[in-house]
């Protein structure tokens, strides 16, 4: 594919990418806008048109209170015959009070028609430690003819660890059941800058479920590992999942990658190929910049610099997803000897 060929930006200064091939055909892509003022929509028949289609600004964040700051890795996803947009937002009193949003549309073209807000993501009955700290990261999948949740959480203060935790849902606003850690921060590469596990993604194969992560800080050693689980196994229970040593994607000097991460899966236009859907910058040393940082933030200069958050070109790109012998995913950059 042209789009995976030399590892090239599919679309610039979008980081957290996810795409989904509706049944209509086209693709629908939504990112994290480096300003991350806005839920922003664009579509194409083709991954590769992506690039240059045209976009959709369906939802702006708040003045003030939840909402109005940091609204980060949105997902779209069509369950039940509606759209549903997951993200997560903080507050311009508490910018690291980060919780999961939902936005509904009203209509079957996400595009143009109204979306409406059904507030935060709720916790199943009698669950009183979910959502109620630093939280993001979500998205949705199904297995069995159940409908899961996972997402990123951390608990415990500044300094604790971000997990991932998954649930089954009773709805598409609501949780089912309580919250299951699925992983934390174990082994080095995971505790680079800060203890970090998120932006978890979802592929299926030969009777296994995959769930690749992010971890460590955002700047390049942001990196990716991988849990596994059999599909018929039961996904709430700690025994059932295997996780990975190392990194399954990382930071390739030598191709000028750099921290690598936030994926989603999707398939090529022929329905079978599997594709990831990662961010990663062009350089290594991220550089903030002062012209998407809110007025709000009166942190000095040398700070919002210093700040990967604030480097705008965390580009999404677009890999083929090859399986070893097993049928475990393998992520690897195209070289370009290859071309």
């Amino acid at each position: 594919m042209d789009t995976t060929a030399k590892n090239a930006p599919l679309v610039e200064q979008r980081a957290d990418p996810f795409v989904y091939k509706h049944t209509d055909g086209y693709y629908y892509f939504t990112g994290s806008v480096p300003t991350y003022d806005r839920i922003e929509l664009r579509k194409s028949k083709t991954i590769a048109d992506l690039k240059n289609a045209q976009t959709f600004d369906v939802w702006f964040k708040h003045e003030s209170g939840p909402m109005s700051r940091h609204i980060w890795a949105p997902e779209i996803h069509y369950l039940d015959g509606k759209w549903y947009v997951y993200f997560a937002a903080s507050e311009e009193e508490d910018i690291w009070a980060l919780r999961p949003y939902v936005l509904e549309c009203q209509g079957q073209d996400p595009l143009n028609d109204e979306w409406v807000e059904l507030g935060q993501m709720q916790p199943a009955d009698g669950d009183e430690k979910t959502f109620i700290d630093f939280s993001l990261d979500g998205t949705v999948f199904e297995n069995k003819g159940k409908r899961y949740f996972c997402w990123a959480e951390k608990t415990g203060g500044q300094f604790a660890a971000s997990n991932l935790y998954l649930a089954e849902m009773e709805s598409p606003v609501k949780l089912k059941t309580l919250q299951f850690m699925l992983t934390t921060p174990d082994y080095d590469w995971e505790r680079i800058g800060f203890w970090v596990n998120e932006g978890p993604a979802v592929i299926k194969n030969k009777g296994k479920i995959y769930i690749t992560f992010s971890a460590s800080a955002t700047g390049a050693c942001y990196c990716m590992g991988i849990m596994e689980a059999d599909e018929n196994a039961d996904l709430l229970d700690r025994n059932s999942w295997k996780k990975s040593r190392y990194p399954v994607l990382e930071t390739d000097y030598e191709k000028k990658i750099y921290g690598p991460g936030h994926n989603c899966f999707t398939v090529a236009e022929d329905d079978v190929t599997p594709l990831c859907i990662y961010h990663a910058r062009d350089y290594e040393k991220a550089v903030g910049d002062p012209a998407v940082v809110p007025a709000s933030d009166t942190r000095p200069l040398e700070e919002i610099v210093a700040d990967p958050l604030y480097d705008p070109n965390r580009h999404a790109r677009v890999m083929e997803v090859q399986f070893d012998a097993d049928g475990r995913p393998v992520l690897m950059f195209k070289s370009p000897k290859t071309v």
